[in-house]
């Protein structure tokens, strides 16, 4: 079953951009001539996906003037704007009425990434998932959320930025999830709270079915001044495959 809704995390302030970031936030650097949240939009729409909630913090009027209600990419879009970051989860929990209807997708709207998530939809429906988080194996797990993987893929163990001699594992959180609305019962309504570093332990800890699907397309951070002039060469030599390549 094809989710119906995806949250996008868009409220980040990307102090390591700076200046670049200083009156737009980190999803609306342009890459390629686009903003970064069009790709977001652009591949959640071609998955069947039209109903977005995008979160917003920093510079808030930026993404609301240029996306609107969403209508010209075919989707509609909710804003939700946070006086103070609730962090990844506590975003979803603030629109649980909205989220909370059916299955849904979160992405994290800081990185750029273009895979077919058909395949991930298909094995959540298969494993009967609470949770399936989508995986890469990184050159450095301890920047990011390490996967433990078991049998058929289902997570053990969840460490948010492990350090060295927590590195149990090289699968490394790629930012994209698959969520049964009963995950966000496990979200405390009163304070922020993070997906990696709280929600997905309580989910495994309490027995949910938690599983790891191994992204094979593209994925690339722009947290930095480097990365994010890595993200555009590569999508200039042709080596992201994204619905909005080559459309102008």
């Amino acid at each position: 079953m094809i989710p119906e809704r995806a949250l996008i995390l868009s409220a980040g302030r990307g102090e390591r951009l700076r200046p670049h970031t200083e009156e737009r936030p980190k999803t609306m650097m342009p890459i390629g001539g686009r903003p970064l949240l069009e790709y977001h939009i652009v591949l959640l729409r071609e998955h069947g996906i039209r109903e977005l909630a995008v979160n917003l913090h920093h510079r808030p009027e930026a993404v609301i003037e240029y996306f609107g209600d969403g209508s010209h990419w075919g989707v509609s879009i909710l804003y939700s704007l946070e006086d103070r970051l609730m962090g990844t989860a506590g975003a979803a929990k603030r629109i649980e009425g909205f989220l909370g209807a059916g299955r849904f997708v979160v992405v994290y709207g800081d990185n750029l990434f273009a895979d077919d998530l058909g395949p991930m939809f298909e094995a959540h429906d298969r494993m009967g998932a609470c949770t399936t988080v989508a995986v890469i194996e990184g050159p450095d797990p301890c920047s990011g959320g390490v996967a433990v993987v078991g049998p058929g893929w289902r997570v053990s163990r969840f460490i948010e930025k492990p350090r060295p001699d927590q590195v149990l594992s090289r699968l490394v959180n790629a930012g994209v999830y698959v969520m049964e609305p009963e995950v966000l019962g496990f979200v405390p309504g009163d304070r922020p709270s993070d997906f990696g570093r709280d929600v997905l332990p309580a989910l495994i800890e309490a027995g949910q079915r938690v599983y790891a699907w191994k992204m094979r397309g593209y994925l690339s951070g722009i947290d930095t001044p480097e990365l994010y002039q890595k993200a555009q060469r590569d999508l200039a030599a042709g080596w992201v495959s994204h619905p909005l390549v080559g459309a102008r």
